[in-house]
């Protein structure tokens, strides 16, 4: 298939799970909107080799203006959005209890307000032109729970329920609105866990392991390139029915 002549914006994409994503549209001819912190030279390079045009923008998701802001510029750079991939995420690990009260209130910002405002934003010129695709990347926590993660499965549950009302308000469309829930995925936020049982004495490869082997029966991570195929699928017309669906991909973790 090809993206060709398509607008996607990647929300987190200047590395990890949201830059393989980005990377797998523009190999299939999409042009593409980064945003995330940091140097974006790296990801611009790894995006413009498949001959396609990449702009970035810096917004910080948790607050409206910055998103209201870069979805400005995507309609004056690239005539609007027709693909929106809602990744950027956070997280912060602790008992209900002695949660932060700040760490509560951004994490849900960021991982569950930036994707409703996103969408309100793209829906718009997605009818104006006849076509859309919404990818939410959630989590394996959109569908289960574990301990010392309150908002962050608070939030992508959110996010799960609000990619279903989507999926439905779009239904007799051709937008499309679908969620992606990734189990282990070693990304900066999954290193961080790793590296805290590597301080409490854990060998690395074995503290690797040891994750892995908690929830993820395959013993593998998933990997940002798969995720980005993914997207890619949904983006086609085979996927055209495929619709307010949360598409686990865990190495059999909610098989269990």
């Amino acid at each position: 298939m090809t993206l060709k002549g398509k607008t996607a914006l990647v929300t987190g994409s200047t590395s990890g799970i949201g830059l393989g994503i980005a990377q797998a549209l523009a190999a299939a001819g999409a042009d593409i909107l980064l945003n995330g912190f940091g140097d974006p030279a790296p990801a611009l390079a790894a995006i413009t080799r498949h001959g396609v045009k990449a702009l970035h923008h810096p917004a910080d998701l948790a607050h409206v203006d910055q998103i209201e802001q870069m979805f400005a510029m995507a309609e004056q750079a690239f005539g609007g959005v027709d693909i929106l991939v809602n990744n950027a995420g956070i997280q912060h690990v602790a008992p209900v209890e002695q949660f932060p009260v700040e760490a509560w209130d951004k994490i849900i910002a960021l991982n569950l307000s930036a994707v409703f405002h996103g969408s309100r934003l793209a829906l718009p010129g997605m009818r104006a032109r006849g076509w859309g695709r919404i990818v939410n990347i959630a989590s394996v926590h959109g569908l289960v729970g574990s301990t010392g993660k309150a908002a962050y499965v608070a939030a992508k549950h959110g996010v799960v329920g609000l990619t279903k009302v989507i999926g439905l308000e779009t239904a007799t469309s051709n937008v499309t609105c679908n969620a992606i829930c990734p189990g282990w995925v070693l990304t900066p936020l999954v290193q961080k866990q790793i590296d805290e049982r590597v301080a409490n004495g854990e060998d690395p490869l074995q503290a690797q392991q040891a994750l892995l082997a908690e929830k993820q029966p395959s013993q593998a991570f998933v990997t940002p390139g798969q995720l980005g195929e993914l997207v890619v699928f949904l983006c086609s017309e085979a996927a055209s029915q495929v619709r307010g669906a949360a598409w686990n991909v865990d190495g059999g973790w909610l098989a269990q």
